[in-house]
C-alpha cells in the first residue's frame, strides 16, 4: 500500500442518524461503529449509510461487521485487534475491500502490517473520555515513530483530538485525524463538525503532516 491519500478529517459515529446529520456538511471520510444491535437493524443501518455516503461522495468505513460489509457491497472495513482474530482477511482482499487496523503497541503494529492494511490507526494519542483505555496516551513522539515504521501507508491518529491539537498531530506525521467524542458530545455537533472541516483544510494548506 503506497497511497497516503486519506481524508485528513475522519469522523466516527455510532448510528445512521448521526451520519444523516453530519455527512451532508461536507464530511468525506466516516466510520460507522455500531454497538449492540441485532443483525436486521445492523443490516438496515449499514445499507442506509452506504447509500447516504455514496450520494455525498463520502468514503464509508464499516467497523467490525466485515461479513455484512461484504454482503452489502461496502468497500472499506475497520477492525480492532480482537476483531482481526475472527476476520477472513483473504476473503476481504479477494472482494476488493480495503482494511484499516487499530494499533496500540509494537506487537500489534507488526501484526497489522502482516495484513497489508490500507491504513494504520494509532491511539489514544491524548487522554480520552470515550472509554476506559488499557493503554497510556501515545503522544506525538509515537506518531512520528509509527510514521517511520509503516512506510507510505496512511497513518490515522485517534484519541483525545481537538481542532486545536490538529497542527501538532499532522506535523508529527499523521495523515488523518479521527474524532468521536469531541463532536458527538459537543452541545452543537454540526458547528463543531464545521470547525473540524475548516481546521483540517487550514492544516492542509500549511504543510503540516506533509
Amino acid at each position: 500500500m503506497t497511497d497516503r491519500s486519506l481524508s485528513r478529517f475522519y469522523l466516527i459515529v455510532g448510528s445512521y442518524d448521526w451520519l444523516a446529520r453530519l455527512v451532508p456538511l461536507g464530511v468525506k471520510l466516516v466510520q460507522l461503529r455500531i454497538k449492540d444491535k441485532a443483525e436486521p437493524e445492523l443490516r438496515r443501518e449499514i445499507a442506509a449509510a452506504r447509500d447516504l455516503c455514496a450520494a455525498h461522495t463520502c468514503q464509508l468505513i464499516v467497523n467490525d461487521y466485515w461479513q455484512l460489509a461484504m454482503e452489502l457491497g461496502c468497500d472499506f472495513v475497520h477492525l480492532g485487534q480482537e476483531d482481526l482474530q475472527d476476520a477472513d482477511v483473504p476473503a476481504l482482499a479477494k472482494a476488493g475491500i480495503r482494511l484499516g487496523l487499530s494499533t496500540h503497541d509494537h506487537a500489534e503494529l507488526e501484526r497489522a502490517l502482516h495484513h497489508d492494511p490500507a491504513y494504520v490507526a494509532l491511539g489514544p494519542i491524548y487522554p480520552t473520555v470515550l472509554k476506559k483505555m488499557p493503554w497510556a496516551p501515545q503522544g506525538l513522539d509515537r506518531i512520528t515513530e509509527w510514521r517511520g515504521l509503516i512506510g507510505q501507508r496512511p497513518l490515522v491518529a485517534i484519541g483525545g483530538l481537538t481542532p486545536e491539537r490538529l497542527y501538532a498531530v499532522f506535523a508529527a506525521g499523521a495523515d488523518s485525524a479521527a474524532v468521536v467524542s469531541d463532536i458527538l458530545l459537543n452541545p452543537d455537533p454540526e458547528a463543531r463538525t464545521r470547525e473540524w472541516l475548516a481546521r483540517t483544510a487550514e492544516t492542509a494548506g500549511s504543510g503540516a503532516g506533509a
